[in-house]
């Protein structure tokens, strides 16, 4: 009988990443906020603006997506990650510093936003790359989950932060306080020791151009996982788009209660962490992909059914966050410890850049595509025709070789 994976409590190297991924994941939801809030409260940006600063953010977590992968399997993850959370401290620094010279724009704000989006994406690649190195691989599903939690409570707490630091300070400071936690971040990684050398190391010849799309494409297990993901945001960008809009001009809910009900989602991603190692351990990790990926997309049915009084329709929407959220991230933890398991080390780096690529490809095009059907059929009917289109894409794990898939060592 095979014995348990050791504790990563007890585990100092990936306690410490543990620790800085908490605190970049609260200061990178605090800039994800604090940005757009800039815009409204300090240059009262108009509605186009706000969709092109989305627009922005989502374009360049797509491109520099493709370039970020390359560079994690060539150079050293760690000090990427550390060199990702100083730019990103800067970023948020200039960004006061702007306003208290008189020169903060729109255009500022955008370029800042796009800064810290493909700094972000730098980071998220890294680390994805990185985790393997740093626990065993019977460890990976605990480690993953364990940074899916903190993951989840920077969604619920990092909101919440920025509107007390907006309350607090002015908008621009605000975001400027943001950096410490990218600077705490970097502290953390510091402590850590220097990652081994892999067969993709800088002696290497440069990885070919679109390297990482072939890598996820051309293995059996990795290529579904990334046609879920990418079809996956296609859709849910539909819901990312109108969401706000449908809870407050159709169902008519208050901003008080369209914040209750979002954070609710950060809860269900708490409870999906917890819930992910078992399982994945129980059902293995590609019925687990499979069977929460259409659990999922049923509970996304609640959204657009959603109506009547607003207590009743806010009740629906809690539900549909609570458990979509929770399914979705046992879903994503189950895809990203199989992805750790069955790509050699030296190509996670690219494979987690074809991910961030793709699907940021097409979260741009769901959104676009989202906004223009809400205008066409109505909000109500487009979040009916994503809910449809979620549903459909766990289909294409069920008619590969995922949905058998009862453990990493069988694949």
């Amino acid at each position: 009988m095979t014995a348990p994976p050791a504790s990563l409590w007890r585990h100092p190297p990936f306690l410490k990443l543990w620790a800085a991924q908490a605190v970049s994941s609260f200061g990178a939801r605090i800039a994800r906020e604090g940005l757009p809030m800039t815009a409204v409260l300090a240059l009262r940006a108009p509605p186009a603006a706000m969709g092109a600063l989305a627009a922005v953010g989502l374009a360049a977590y797509a491109v520099v997506g493709m370039a970020a992968g390359p560079l994690a399997d060539r150079a050293p993850r760690r000090s990427l990650m550390i060199g990702a959370d100083i730019g990103r401290a800067l970023v948020m620094v200039a960004v006061p510093a702007a306003a208290l010279l008189h020169v903060l724009s729109i255009a500022g704000v955008a370029v800042a936003l796009a800064l810290a989006s493909a700094l972000t994406v730098v980071f998220d690649v890294a680390d994805h790359a990185f985790l393997p190195a740093v626990v065993d691989e019977a460890q990976l599903i605990d480690g993953n989950a364990k940074l899916a939690a903190t993951d989840a409570a920077a969604e619920i707490g990092g909101p919440a932060a920025a509107g007390l630091l907006f309350q607090l300070l002015s908008a621009p400071v605000a975001v400027g306080a943001s950096a410490l936690t990218y600077l705490a971040s970097a502290a953390f990684l510091a402590g850590l020791p220097a990652e081994a050398r892999t067969a993709a190391a800088s002696d290497a010849a440069p990885p070919a151009p679109f390297a990482g799309f072939r890598i996820v494409l051309s293995h059996r297990l990795v290529r579904p996982i990334w046609l879920m993901s990418v079809i996956g945001d296609f859709f849910g960008w539909f819901l990312g788009a109108l969401y706000i809009l449908y809870a407050l001009e159709v169902l008519r809910l208050s901003t008080p209660e369209l914040g209750f009900t979002i954070a609710a989602g950060g809860a269900g991603a708490l409870a999906g962490a917890a819930l992910a190692p078992i399982a994945t351990r129980r059902l293995g990790p590609g019925p687990a992909i499979v069977a929460a990926g259409f659990a999922m997309a049923l509970a996304s049915f609640l959204i657009p059914l959603a109506g009547g009084a607003p207590l009743a329709a806010m009740t629906l929407l809690i539900a549909a966050q609570l458990a979509g959220d929770a399914l979705r991230t046992v879903m994503q933890i189950a895809q990203t410890s199989l992805r750790q398991t069955v790509l050699p080390a030296r190509e996670l780096g690219r494979a987690a850049g074809a991910f961030a690529t793709g699907q940021g490809l097409a979260g741009v095009a769901g959104a676009l595509l989202g906004g223009a059907l809400g205008g066409w059929l109505g909000p109500r009917e487009t979040l009916l025709l994503a809910a449809a289109g979620l549903a459909i894409t766990p289909a294409i794990g069920l008619a590969s070789p995922l949905w058998r898939v009862r453990s990493g060592a069988s694949t």
